[in-house]
């Protein structure tokens, strides 16, 4: 299905063991940028997103993320554009006041139907690779409560896609880099052997590669540690350090390398547009005073027009990008049988609080402080592999800037206890 207007058509994705294929059976790479021009919706405005997929395919890119839409408007435009330009979208199902909170978690029918609109909208449009069911909701390990809410929404979404018979577009989540909650974190929302539970993809957050570094020395050997025949496809959903600058983007040679790519999809850089926090590829006019108004301008910053290139920043991903062209494996040739079972973690590693495979949230549950037992009785505790790099976590310059901290392990684990939410 393509949306109204729509003359080509990319081939679709789907999630197959633990890797991206297109319809015409070649393995998928992400090499795409974090666009949000607008705290809005970025995908309405199809004469910038004309100006910007051009210069996208300058870059290289494939795929770009979008954090914010609006379901009520129309995109044909701008995803005509992107379809045109080889670009495949992520959207992001949330929106500013449906989040997942962390401390008090609750996932009831004013998310599900607002998420549901957001799919609506977008499963028309075959570029759509993706949907996100949460971004960083958890950034400390006492937030860990939070994991079934992630999880119970996933399996919401998954059954409301297949209800309405949509193609079935992998709904994975976006993950904050916290050393003390990656591995437990990835393994609880892969785990417990339903599928339809289970997201079919995850992504991470992460900015530990700042160059000059190399490899062993970035902490993304202790990333592949982990990451090694993972169940669903994993990629980087934010990457791209910026300290010391200027960014040479040596870590798509390791993503995309012999040490990585076999069990990484890739990796979309943040971000885009140049904001306060000095991320962006591209600008649309010099810094303006924090307090200046006139069209397009938000926050000190122009955020529609022509887009000038960020020197040396955008020409170092541009020549990193056009020496890297995965072939990676074709469909017809490719076993999933091989990926990992990953066991659910139990309370009390690394601070993570759940025990185990709980049963999930139905819709409209809330948090309390008392918990059901797990629902089976395997669950394993997940040590750092042998020889392993030591973990490490990253700042992310997230749209919402969180400041990420880790807690110790030791932390007491309580259980959940879910009652009904009237």
């Amino acid at each position: 299905m393509v949306g109204a207007g729509l003359t080509h058509a990319l081939p679709t994705i789907e999630a197959v063991g633990n890797k991206f294929f297109t319809s015409k059976g070649d393995q998928f790479f992400l090499k795409g940028v974090a666009y949000q021009l607008t705290p809005a919706d970025p995908l309405i405005d199809t004469e910038q997103c004309k100006r910007d997929a051009a210069l996208m395919e300058k870059l290289g890119a494939n795929s770009i993320r979008v954090y914010h839409v609006d379901p009520s408007a129309n995109h044909d435009g701008c995803m005509e554009v992107f379809d045109k330009a080889g670009i495949y979208p992520l959207i992001d199902l949330d929106t500013f006041d449906t989040y997942i909170l962390p401390n008090d978690p609750w996932w009831n029918q004013t998310q599900h139907d607002r998420y549901a609109e957001v799919m609506d909208a977008f499963i028309k449009y075959d570029n759509v690779l993706g949907f996100f069911i949460g971004n960083e909701i958890i950034i400390q390990a006492d937030q860990s409560q939070a994991a079934p809410y992630i999880k119970a929404a996933t399996r919401d979404m998954k059954a409301y896609r297949d209800k309405k018979n949509y193609r079935k577009v992998p709904i994975g989540y976006s993950a904050a880099d916290i050393a003390e909650l990656r591995p437990m974190l990835q393994d609880y929302l892969t785990c417990g052997g339903n599928s339809s539970e289970n997201v079919d993809f995850f992504a991470l957050n992460s900015y530990e590669w700042c160059d000059p570094t190399a490899y062993a020395e970035s902490g993304y050997a202790n990333l592949q540690s982990t990451a090694k025949d993972f169940p669903v496809p994993i990629f980087f959903s934010e990457t791209g350090c910026n300290v010391p600058g200027p960014r040479l983007f040596g870590d798509q040679n390791a993503i995309f390398g012999p040490e990585m790519v076999n069990d990484w999809s890739g990796a979309l850089i943040y971000e885009w547009i140049e904001e306060e926090n000095h991320y962006g590829l591209i600008s649309y006019g010099p810094k303006l005073e924090p307090t200046a108004t006139g069209p397009n301008i938000e926050g000190g910053f122009t955020r529609a027009g022509t887009p000038t290139p960020v020197l040396p920043d955008f020409t170092n991903l541009q020549s990193q990008w056009a020496t890297i062209t995965p072939t990676g494996i074709k469909r017809s040739d490719y076993d999933p049988k091989h990926v990992s079972t990953r066991a659910c973690p139990t309370s009390g590693v690394q601070g993570w609080l759940i025990n185990g495979n709980v049963a999930l949230p139905a819709l409209g549950e809330t948090l309390t402080t008392y918990a059901p037992k797990p629902t089976v009785t395997e669950v394993a505790e997940v040590s750092q592999p042998a020889g392993s790099a030591s973990p490490t976590s990253t700042k992310n310059p997230a749209p919402i800037n969180k400041e990420l901290t880790g807690m110790s392990a030791g932390l007491v684990g309580v259980m959940l206890f879910f009652t009904f939410w009237l």
